[in-house]
């Protein structure tokens, strides 16, 4: 099993319940505050928004959640998915690591996204709601909750935000495919939008934007909910199936992690590999935790970590967490998934407490991986992936270095089938690596309110 180029799970093997971090924090989950207030929001304040069954999951304390029935028989659709050896990068690298990568890519849409898109679906069809609406940014998450929203019948409305929608059509052409509508974000069809526009006709959009006219929709219709694809507890906590599922892999491969590594826009792809490992790390056990990010959007390598909103018309609850600041317009990078001005509260929190570490690269270093990657493991993947992908050849080459024979363990979040102009200007040599300016950074965090 150890030789093995892919270790697999049986259907019967696929976990029947999310793990929850909660109880396991080194400290306490700060509160979401409303917007309007500065206090603790209620579940009653959640209630136009999310389902009652998200919104008691966002707080729960219970260390493991059930996966319903029915959640479970669509995972079986692609789940458990491959943890797979990294063997001809290892030999292309010259490197005493062994590299494993939790391939997510067999999903459906092509991701992991869909591990909380139909849990999202179902708990929304189970309470009546008729129509969801969203933000994407690459369109991993507007495919995923597409697709699921087709198995509950409901209708779906994804605002993607414009640069992706100009430079991913095909994202577009899959969620019609399944059935969902797809806008450019900034539109003129919200409030919201309006006001960008007004300010800004050129605006590249930004996932802050796309969020603000979701939401802004949702609110004002009965029928409708808004679905998050990253950084509330809930997406995490769904996502927890990665995760176990690698462990229970690695146990059949007879190996155990030493450097866990995923890529963050977010979180939730992150923060669902990662956190099942978490409580071997607080036992004593010596866990390397790496999130890594754009230098462009370097939220966790260079934001504050503060209270701040989740979106740019100030609409959602303030969640402490890192933050670039809400008004941040990120560069037009390729990995669309990846420009977010916030951070998944939780991953802040075990970042901030120092139980996590963070590190940023350019996207032509990223894309050189990218490349390595896929001349060696025959897969093209997604450029946000590919940030992981950097870091575990960083971390393989170190070990070449110190002669260590680590296990490097890292979430492959996604395919870059949809992704090949990005590959084209890489080629080209025309990706520019942008260090986002300092000044920016401090006049985007000028708005962000001050939560004593």
């Amino acid at each position: 099993m150890a030789d093995d180029t892919k270790i697999l799970l049986d259907e019967s093997q696929l976990p029947s319940a999310w793990y929850n971090i909660m109880p396991d924090l080194p400290e306490p989950a700060s509160p979401p505050l409303h917007p309007g207030t500065i206090k603790p929001i209620s579940p009653d304040d959640l209630a136009p928004l999310f389902p009652m069954g998200l919104i008691e999951q966002e707080a729960s304390m219970e260390p493991w959640i059930d996966i319903p029935g029915e959640v479970l028989d669509i995972y079986r659709l692609w789940r458990p998915t491959p943890l797979h050896r990294a063997k001809r990068l290892e030999r292309a690298l010259d490197t005493p690591a062994r590299i494993y990568f939790k391939n997510e890519s067999v999903s459906p849409a092509g991701s992991h996204k869909p591990n909380t898109a139909v849990a999202q679906a179902y708990y929304n069809k189970k309470e009546g709601t008729k129509r969801l609406t969203t933000e994407t940014g690459a369109g991993q998450w507007g495919s995923a909750l597409s697709f699921a929203c087709n198995y509950f019948d409901l209708e779906c409305l994804v605002y993607m935000v414009k640069i992706s929608y100009e430079q991913k059509p095909y994202r577009k052409l899959m969620m019609q495919t399944w059935g969902g509508n797809i806008l450019p974000s900034p539109s003129d069809t919200t409030n919201a939008g309006r006001a960008i526009l007004a300010e800004d006709p050129d605006s590249p959009g930004s996932l802050g934007m796309a969020i603000s006219e979701a939401i802004e929709v949702a609110a004002q219709d009965p029928d409708a909910h808004y679905s998050l694809g990253s950084v509330l507890n809930h997406v995490l906590l769904h996502q927890t199936v990665v995760g176990l599922e690698t462990k229970a892999q690695l146990e059949k491969a007879g190996a155990e992690a030493d450097v866990l590594i995923g890529c963050v826009g977010g979180g939730s792809n992150y923060a669902g590999f990662a956190f099942p490992f978490y409580p071997d790390k607080a036992a004593g056990k010596d866990l390397k935790f790496i999130a890594v990010e754009p230098t462009a959007c370097p939220t966790m390598t260079r934001g504050s970590y503060r209270y701040d909103f989740g979106d740019t018309a100030k609409t959602t609850p303030l969640l402490k967490m890192h933050t670039l600041g809400h008004g941040f317009v990120p560069p037009k990078i390729h990995a669309g998934g990846l420009r977010y001005h916030g951070m998944a509260p939780l991953v802040s929190l075990l970042i901030n407490a120092g139980e996590m570490d963070a590190v940023a690269f350019h996207q032509n270093r990223v894309f050189e991986a990218a490349v390595l990657f896929a001349r060696t493991e025959g897969i093209i993947p997604a450029p946000e992936t590919s940030h992981a992908i950097r870091s575990a050849i960083d971390e393989a080459l170190k070990c070449r270095e110190t002669g260590e024979a680590k296990t490097i363990v890292f979430n492959f979040s996604g395919h870059g089938h949809f992704d090949l102009a990005a590959y084209e200007h890489y080629f080209a040599h025309d990706l520019e690596d942008y260090e986002y300016p300092e000044a920016n950074i401090e006049a985007a965090l000028k708005d962000v309110p001050v939560v004593e």
